[in-house]
Order: C-alpha cells, then structure tokens, then sequence
C-alpha cells in the first residue's frame, strides 16, 4: 500500500490548493470592490455528475467538468476490473 503514498500526498495537496484559490480569489473580489458574481458545481453520486449553476455560461462549464469526472470514474472501473 505503500506505492499509494505519493497519491494520498497529491489529493491532500491539491485540496490545499483549492481552499487557497478560493481565499485569493475572495479576497481579490473583495479589495477590488464589486462585481459579477457566479458560481456552480457538480456534485458526483457513483458515475453520474449532478450539475448546477447561477448562470447558462457557469452550468456549461460545470456539465463540462462533470461529464469529464463520470468519464474518469466509468475508467477507473473499467481499469480495476480488468487488473490494471
């Protein structure tokens, strides 16, 4: 299990990764003064991606990132089945 290990280190590090761009991103807003705001997200049961989003443009990109996350999950099924 230990040939995991880099993967463990690489998730911890990519969610670390993700609180810090929101934390700039809300505090750039945030110093820059007002503006649009937009937002979405895909909330991934088994394969199949729930999507949603506060506009048309946001949605698209959400459906996007979802279908691509479905595509990875079917993949990785499809890999451990066959022993990979």
């Amino acid at each position: 299990m230990a040939e995991w290990g880099w993967l463990v280190a690489a998730g911890f590090l990519l969610i670390f990764l993700g609180v810090f761009l929101v934390f700039i991103g809300v505090f750039a807003s945030a110093v820059q003064g007002g503006g649009r705001v937009e937002g979405g997200g895909v909330v991934v049961v088994g394969p199949i991606p729930i999507v949603f989003g506060s506009s048309e443009r946001m949605f698209l990109l959400s459906a996007i990132i979802g279908l691509v996350f479905m595509i990875l999950a079917i993949a990785l099924v499809l890999l451990a089945r066959k022993g990979v």
